[in-house]
């Protein structure tokens, strides 16, 4: 028999067993369910700040490299803040050409028969690819100099097709020359390799040919049909070219490496058109930033999957300058830049080097 003592030890261990197991129990469950309810407190958030339909947008680029990266960041980025996220409710299909114009149209192709919302075409092959392949899915080009000679829009500005519009980059090439004038003042000649398939590369040399003179100056081109030929078409400068001019070519841009190397070999200097060309090699550039210039191309883009007709977007040109200067690269390349030009610009040999 157990004794009335025991009875009442036991029920009271009983109890308390119970008691530490329901408090147990309890904080388990608190301890389960608040995860969730962060997540879910986050998702509607999420949904909250994205409140758009979900759209899908495909882009494209002839090529990867650091320039026309950054303006495919800065597309995004723009498009993130006005509501449209990758990953959210945009979902996006980049597909790059890897320098192939045969690629990129199989990849305008595929795009067409996709039928995503809206298509952003990064560089003039690509936007030629995409716009010959399709009249009625929204087209938006960057990246392009010369849509005139591209066959994107007539000299009123006016696109070709009523679903094209988009951003080019039409610098100016007087201030191009001058840069080119102060930094080797005894200059005669300026050597230009391009690539002879890009409108773009081809308009350029036509504007090198009829300016050039007018400042005592002559140009040398010479045509790199491949990434692979830029190194040799440089080297082909040799004792020929005073100064080497480039500007948003991409097969130059493919092999950007190449083409210094042998101009520092040479002692010739670079004069690009973008930023990165100038952490990359290049002794000056001056040109537009490529992630504002994404950044602006992201506005149109937003207005188009927004649901504003491409008719009322209009083509835009952005031409705001900055000179960036690297004076290492510049003494790599024989050259020393003068003091009054280095208070005008950028110096990137103090930021970080493009990946």
């Amino acid at each position: 028999m157990i004794s009335a003592t025991t009875a009442t030890t036991t029920t009271i261990s009983k109890l308390r067993l119970g008691i530490i197991t329901s408090l147990f129990t309890t904080l388990s469950l608190v301890g389960c369910s608040q995860p969730d309810s962060t997540v879910t407190a986050e998702t509607t958030t999420a949904s909250a700040e994205t409140d758009k339909p979900a759209k899908t947008l495909a882009i494209t680029q002839i090529v990867e490299h650091p320039s026309l990266d950054e303006m495919r960041r800065g597309i995004q980025d723009e498009l993130a803040d006005n509501g449209y996220v990758a990953g959210e409710n945009l979902n996006i299909n980049f597909q790059s050409a890897q320098g192939n114009t045969g690629t990129a149209g199989q990849i305008a192709k595929q795009f067409v028969g996709d039928v995503p919302d809206a298509i952003v075409a990064i560089s003039t092959p690509s936007a030629q690819s995409i716009v010959a392949s399709t009249a009625t899915i929204p087209v938006i080009y960057t990246a392009v100099s010369d849509p005139v000679a591209a066959k994107l829009i007539n000299e009123q500005n006016v696109p070709i097709q009523e679903n094209v519009t988009g951003l080019s980059s039409q610098l100016p090439l007087e201030p191009q020359i001058e840069l080119i004038k102060k930094i080797k003042p005894d200059a005669k000649t300026v050597g230009y390799v391009y690539s002879p398939g890009e409108a773009n590369s081809v308009a350029l040399l036509k504007r090198l040919q009829e300016v050039l003179p007018s400042y005592g100056l002559k140009v040398l081109d010479v045509s790199a049909n491949r990434p692979t030929d830029i190194a040799m078409a440089t080297r082909s400068l040799q004792g020929r070219a005073d100064i080497i001019y480039t500007s948003m070519d991409n097969n130059v841009a493919s092999a950007f490496e190449a083409m210094t190397a042998a101009a520092n070999e040479l002692q010739i200097p670079i004069i690009a058109s973008d930023e990165f060309s100038v952490q990359r090699g290049a002794t000056a550039a001056l040109g537009v930033n490529d992630y504002d210039f994404g950044r602006t191309t992201g506005k149109m883009v937003y207005r188009i999957l927004n649901g504003e007709a491409v008719v009322n977007v209009k083509p835009e040109v952005m031409n705001t300058l900055t000179l960036f200067v690297s004076p290492k690269h510049a003494a790599a390349q024989g050259v020393k830049l003068s003091d009054a030009l280095l208070a005008d610009a950028i110096n990137v040999d103090d930021k970080p080097k493009a990946k």
